[in-house]
């Protein structure tokens, strides 16, 4: 069976959560194939070529961190994009970001996950704070139109990352992937997991990197 490892990411580097601590995460998973947060032009013909000719890294920290482990090993990368996100997302987050109250949470959010690197972002305690920042959200938007049109998109956005994923899986054999997507998605990529393993006709071996 197909294993697939989900590993949450932050897409900018900070302090720990850098390309180097991210491959060396990596290479121990030893993935045959790498699915990525990303559209299919976010690492275009040109990046590799500045890449392979001149050493120049790419400025998603994931990206980079795939260029990092290329140098050791082989492997399919699938970026899983359909659209990327649309203004509804960048509407909600210039609005509740205003509010002190939130921007301390952000703020206490962030300085974890630079001290602590990816051990933080894959933990228990990230997503407890995750789940307070979405309540805060939710009671500070209480389903308003912004609110509404947000999650219409990020359930678009997210199954088409899964449904693209499904869909590599049924056309191409191998043992071993990872996904690396943003820790926002975590929570409800692992509940969408769990209905996709149910609906679908191939079935995973779908494993949750933690700390």
């Amino acid at each position: 069976m197909q294993t697939i490892t989900l590993i949450s990411t932050v897409h900018k580097e900070t302090g720990n959560c850098n390309a180097k601590e991210l491959c060396k995460i990596i290479e121990i998973l030893n993935p045959d194939v790498i699915f990525l947060e990303a559209l299919e032009d976010t690492y275009k013909a040109c990046d590799v070529q500045r890449f392979s000719s001149y050493g120049i890294y790419h400025t998603k920290l994931e990206i980079k961190a795939l260029q990092h482990y290329s140098q050791i090993a082989s492997f399919d990368y699938v970026p899983v994009l359909d659209d990327g996100l649309t203004d509804a997302f960048h509407n909600k987050f210039s609005l509740v970001c205003k509010n002190h109250e939130y921007q301390i949470l952000i703020d206490n959010y962030n300085s974890l996950a630079s001290y602590n690197g990816f051990r933080f972002l894959n933990s228990k305690e990230s997503r407890n704070l995750q789940d307070e920042m979405r309540k805060f959200e939710n009671h500070y938007f209480n389903g308003s139109e912004i609110e509404i049109e947000f999650n219409k998109s990020i359930e678009i956005y997210e199954n088409a990352m899964i449904a693209n994923i499904y869909s590599y899986c049924k056309k191409n054999h191998f043992n071993n992937a990872i996904f690396l997507c943003g820790v926002a998605h975590r929570k409800s990529i692992i509940e969408k997991i769990e209905k996709f393993q149910s609906n679908e006709e191939i079935k995973l071996n779908w494993k949750f990197y933690t700390d």
